[in-house]
């Protein structure tokens, strides 16, 4: 068994620039860059709950240094935690800037108009708009002699700075099987339990989990990387690097707490690295304590099915001397 907890890190401001297109759509750039984990998806859920749009009309354009010159990159768990806060800052400026455009179109009080339930509304009238119809509007209008702030429409920049680290954490049990006459270790159970914080999309979260805890037991059972004694790479290729396989995983029992973080906007603390960090140590641990019996105090990873075999035959000549 092992407990993490993560201190996360990165670059703590953020600013994303938000475009409503001619096309009924809304382009959101960004300075992050998922690889995989499904950041667009999360973006745009945040967004559209907002506002109350289809998170399908969403586009997310991510790390385009032609289209966006500045963001932090993704790194420290902090993707989520920063551009999902800026998507509530972004969210936040629409609405108010909104209100704005409709008290101007329709010569009103900006006090008579609210904004509720994804609909700008007029106090006593039928008048009502949802954010891309007003967005359309706006478009279509002939804004010459419109007050510079609202020349743009709904297009616009936000920003969020985060005031502190978060510390996502969570505890990681793992069981093994070893045979002692060929060092060959079997992960037979995994399970976990993290606190991240609100979670946006447990979906994603999941995988994002299960991928880390795949990628740390890789590491604490195989993979390596070997030169030679003329420092040529011995493991440069798949054939010679011992990447973890689904075969070789167990199923992942995963669950969550949601305690909210009172440092941000949306509770969140962040899940990127938490499947790594709890995976080599509670792997190693569990592999240690089945050893333990054996005479074996040390053993680094990775844990190879010869490693483990030397460590046993090491243990045995040590106890026979000794006797």
């Amino acid at each position: 068994m092992a407990y993490y907890v993560e201190c996360t890190l990165g670059d703590p401001k953020e600013e994303i620039d938000v475009r409503f297109t001619d096309t009924g759509r809304v382009t959101i750039s960004v300075g992050t860059q998922s690889n995989g984990q499904g950041h667009e998806t999360a973006y745009a859920q945040v967004f559209g709950d907002k506002l109350g749009i289809d998170p399908h009309l969403i586009d997310i354009k991510q790390g385009d240094t032609a289209d966006k010159n500045t963001g932090g990159g993704t790194g420290g768990s902090r993707s989520l935690q920063m551009i999902g806060n800026a998507c509530v800052a972004a969210s936040d400026a629409v609405i108010e800037r909104g209100r704005e455009l409709m008290a101007h179109m329709f010569d009103a009080a900006l006090d008579d108009i609210r904004f509720d339930a994804g609909f700008f509304e007029l106090s006593g009238t039928n008048r009502r708009l949802s954010v891309l119809d007003l967005a359309a509007d706006v478009a279509k209008a002939d804004k010459e002699n419109w007050p510079q702030t609202l020349q743009r429409g709904l297009d616009l920049s936000a920003s969020y700075t985060k005031p502190a680290s978060t510390f996502p954490n969570g505890c990681h049990i793992c069981e093994v099987e070893l045979d002692p006459q060929t060092g060959v270790v079997r992960v037979d159970r995994y399970s976990v339990v993290d606190d991240f914080g609100v979670v946006i999309n447990p979906m994603l979260v999941e995988g994002q989990v299960q991928g880390g805890v795949v990628q740390g037991i890789g590491q604490a059972l195989g993979e390596d990387v070997v030169y030679d004694e003329t420092a040529q790479l011995l493991s440069g290729s798949f054939m010679d690097y011992a990447m973890p396989k689904a075969g070789d995983m167990p199923n992942i029992d995963f669950s969550y707490n949601e305690i909210p973080c009172k440092t941000n906007p949306l509770g969140l603390k962040g899940c990127g690295e938490a499947g790594t960090i709890g995976a080599c140590p509670s792997t190693m641990i569990a592999i240690m304590d089945a050893l333990q019996p054996l005479g074996v105090t040390q053993l680094d990873m990775p844990a190879t099915p010869y490693a483990v075999w030397q460590a046993i035959e090491k243990a045995k000549a040590v106890a026979q001397q000794v006797a």
